[in-house]
């Protein structure tokens, strides 16, 4: 599927922001990298290739996470006539690092994770800034952009993990992208339940509001890629 070339965001988000329970569902969520094929159930090698398929589904979409051999035998000469089909690409498999100690204080990929996991439609454009942000570090890749009821979602891919994130597009407006980033900010200092007793700072700490308000002037859209086939 070929995606077509980028837009400026200025342009992108003069389109009208409407949010309605009934006709703005969100459609956000993370899909982890497999750690075997899920065709022949070997588990994936490290620093092997392996090869993920997108397909539309009633439910949403979703991930299949194949093998080499797999991908040879059973998906290269057919995958794109099944049913559902929408993109494909390949990776390669790294084993999980140990985790690392929690850490104190919010950073924009652990924010993004926190706000998909909870799915409220209140965090809808502070989490899709949070995406344009990391895509803008080379911390997500955009794989593919999609129309799905009327509106653009994007499919990011976290290279290093190889987790999927689903990311519905807001259409925000010029006059809106202040107070979302000033939103922002406040997220990535206070987290998303900062202790009762805290109360929001009168201004953000120089990194954050650095990372909140990367660049000056309107945050672009998220680099329209094709996807890998």
């Amino acid at each position: 599927m070929n995606v077509e070339g980028s837009n400026p965001f200025a342009r992108s988000i003069l389109l009208t922001f409407t949010v309605t329970n009934n006709i703005f569902m969100m459609e956000w969520n993370i899909q982890s990298r497999a750690h075997a094929c899920q065709a022949c159930g070997k588990p994936f090698a490290d620093k092997r290739p392996y090869h993920t398929l997108l397909f539309d589904e009633q439910t949403g979409y979703e991930r299949l996470d194949v093998c080499e051999g797999c991908w040879a035998a059973r998906y290269r000469g057919g995958a794109a006539g099944r049913k559902g089909f929408v993109s494909h690409w390949q990776g390669v498999f790294e084993v999980p690092p140990a985790q690392p100690e929690p850490i104190q204080k919010e950073t924009a990929e652990s924010l993004l994770r926190k706000l998909v996991e909870q799915n409220d439609l209140k965090y809808g454009a502070a989490g899709f800034i949070l995406a344009v942000m990391l895509e803008r570090k080379r911390i997500l890749k955009v794989k593919e952009q999609l129309q799905r009821d009327g509106r653009r979602v994007f499919i990011y891919e976290h290279p290093k993990t190889g987790d999927v994130f689903t990311i519905a597009d807001p259409n925000l407006r010029l006059d809106q992208l202040d107070e979302v980033q000033r939103d922002v900010a406040h997220l990535l200092e206070q987290g998303l339940n900062p202790p009762a007793e805290a109360q929001p700072a009168a201004s953000s700490s120089t990194e954050t509001k650095q990372t909140a308000n990367a660049g000056a002037g309107p945050v672009p859209k998220p680099r329209e890629q094709p996807a890998v086939c």
